[in-house]
């Protein structure tokens, strides 16, 4: 989606003034990736309009591939409204009901073009947007696990676009039991498994077939836990936090990137807490994201340890 954030504290009602911005968990991925020096290919449908043309510009200048985002005609491109927050949470709107990404459906997968990936990131966001992104969504997932792939699940939980909160469960988690790594939050790990304990949500993925589960635990770090392996490592310290937004986007960027380059899980999960912890003290949704050499920077500075 395009995103305006607002220029000045307050209400989004009173705000008289905005700044045009990128955003969307796929797009941040997409984006963080590509700052570390890896390939990476967003794919959706934006609409014939200036916020289409504004999202594949900025995809471009990332250097994320854009070779299977669809300009459609028919529907406009999704925004966001996004809040000024001197710290923690903004206040975010959304406007992207019947916008052209919900348009993208299993007859727009192009086989090929995901054949030339080694990885897909994926996230419960298109299996909860409409019916035709989740058939698109869990195609997308059954091809590339059928072909050797691996797979990343963040479940990126949206109770708002759900019916129910029975359906949001069993969707995601039939996702989730699919791929190799699964990352939820917390708070999403309770809502999906019923288990409060870290220990006890990976468990629940783990029986089911997943890989590996990496717990995120917000400004305490991570927890992780493999057939082989567990361990809690330290989140990162900062000196402000300033805007949460792709914290956990960012959080995905370090682990994705870490196990493509078949670093330890430990020193994955270090790298996810260390993106995420450069994210929350920046304004935009990924503009806190580093290059190779600032994230190697970044590390060096911040020893951290595991449990």
């Amino acid at each position: 989606m395009a995103m305006f954030i607002a220029d000045e504290p307050g209400s989004l009602h009173k705000v008289k003034q905005f700044t045009r911005e990128l955003a969307g968990a796929e797009t941040n991925v997409a984006i963080g990736l590509a700052r570390l020096g890896l390939k990476s290919g967003w794919v959706s449908k934006v609409g014939e309009d200036a916020f289409g043309r504004f999202i594949i510009d900025r995809l471009q200048e990332e250097h994320v591939d854009i070779g299977n985002v669809e300009v459609d005609n028919r529907y406009p491109t999704g925004f966001q409204l996004k809040s000024k927050v001197i710290k923690g949470d903004p206040e975010v709107q959304y406007f992207r009901k019947n916008s052209a990404a919900s348009q993208l459906n299993k007859k727009d997968f192009n086989s090929a073009y995901f054949q030339s990936a080694s990885h897909l990131h994926m996230t419960g966001i298109p299996l909860a947007i409409s019916l035709h992104t989740r058939e698109f969504a869990e195609h997308a997932l059954n091809f590339m696990r059928s072909s050797g792939k691996t797979v990343t699940f963040d479940p990126n939980l949206r109770p708002s676009l759900w019916n129910t909160e029975e359906e949001m469960v069993t969707v995601i988690n039939k996702a989730a039991f699919q791929a190799n790594y699964v990352m939820p939050g917390l708070t999403e790990g309770e809502i999906l498994t019923g288990y409060k304990n870290p220990k006890d949500i990976a468990a629940f993925y783990l029986d089911r077939g997943v890989e590996l589960v990496i717990v995120k635990l917000g400004e305490e770090g991570a927890y992780y836990q493999s057939k082989s392996e567990e361990g809690i490592v330290s989140g990162f310290k900062v000196p402000e936090v300033i805007d949460t937004v792709g914290a956990g986007d960012g959080f995905a960027v370090g682990v994705i990137s870490g196990l493509l380059k078949h670093l330890t899980i430990e020193e994955a999960v270090t790298r996810g807490n260390a993106i995420g912890a450069m994210a929350v003290q920046s304004q935009g949704d990924n503009d806190g994201y580093p290059t190779r050499n600032q994230l190697n920077e970044f590390l060096e500075n911040n020893k951290q340890g595991v449990n």
